[in-house]
């Protein structure tokens, strides 16, 4: 997670840690650059508040939490204007401010995601998924519209995944995976009682799945075999809506979309030019 993700949470932070966070937050180049007192001056804290700060979030001191957001500032330089994921607009912005600022948060979070990602794993991860015999997707709520998007394009390519959370039934849906299936779960927050008790028993029965969450510390991710990383900075409850994580996991899943398609790139294309050509056949 980087330091960024972690200031954006506030997790167990005084009301002073969070004004020099959101100092910080604003201006991430110029921290680079202060002094503690410097900064704790422009935070209006003081230079014990901040040392606290840089401790807290895992650093041994303020020099050593300096050093880590330079490489930060440095590695994102590329990235759009940094936008709060769960308030990402105000009341007083007109509409090309808002169009302005959710182009910076889309490209934010995509940035973020591909830095994170790691080819290796992609590859595992679409050859595991082409290799299946069948694919069951876990996810609800807005993760379970990427989830059907997903399912959507690997209809294209005659692959039928399967909504294990449809109709209420993904008990039976995990009951009924066998060695020769693949899971994916998609869950932001990586907290589920229910995924909880699917991945133990997928772990148990040595079948293979894969979690997407923006928290490698969290339930899920303890247990998953495999695990892909997104962005994180969204609240659980407090915000205008999912756009990180969401941008984020239809990114993800897009990109293993793409790295099966492209394995049998001519197989398929030519299937779907012999599909179109029937269509054509139908309607003229």
């Amino acid at each position: 997670m980087t330091i960024s993700e972690i200031l954006y949470q506030k997790e167990s932070f005084t009301e002073t840690e969070k004004r020099i966070a959101d100092y910080i937050l604003t201006h991430l180049s110029e921290t680079s650059r202060l002094s503690v007192q410097e900064l704790a001056q422009k935070a209006y804290a003081s230079h014990s508040a901040v040392v606290r700060l840089t401790q807290k979030i895992g650093y041994s001191g303020f020099r050593a939490f300096q050093t880590a957001l330079i490489e930060e500032v440095s590695a994102n330089r590329y990235l759009g204007q940094p936008v709060d994921p769960n308030f990402p607009f105000n009341p007083y912005d007109n509409a090309e401010k808002i169009a302005q600022k959710m182009l910076d948060l889309s490209v934010h979070s995509l940035q973020r995601s591909a830095a994170s990602l790691q080819s290796d794993s992609l590859e595992e991860v679409a050859k595991k998924m082409l290799s299946a015999k069948r694919i069951f997707l876990f996810a609800t709520g807005d993760s379970q519209i990427r989830a059907r998007s997903f399912q959507n394009k690997f209809n294209k390519i005659n692959r039928y995944l399967i909504i294990a959370d449809e109709y209420g039934e993904n008990d039976w849906a995990a009951l009924n995976l066998t060695k020769d299936d693949y899971a994916i779960f998609i869950s932001y927050s990586g907290e589920s009682t229910d995924y909880e008790k699917f991945l133990g028993l997928m772990v148990q029965r040595n079948i293979q799945h894969l979690l997407l969450t923006s928290r490698k510390d969290s339930s899920l991710a303890k247990i998953a075999q495999q695990m892909i990383e997104v962005p994180s900075g969204e609240e659980k409850n407090v915000k205008v809506a999912t756009f990180t994580s969401q941008i984020a996991f239809e990114y993800i899943l897009n990109t293993l979309y793409s790295i099966c398609y492209a394995r049998n790139y001519t197989t398929h294309l030519v299937d779907l030019k012999d599909k179109e050509e029937t269509m054509d056949s139908w309607y003229n």
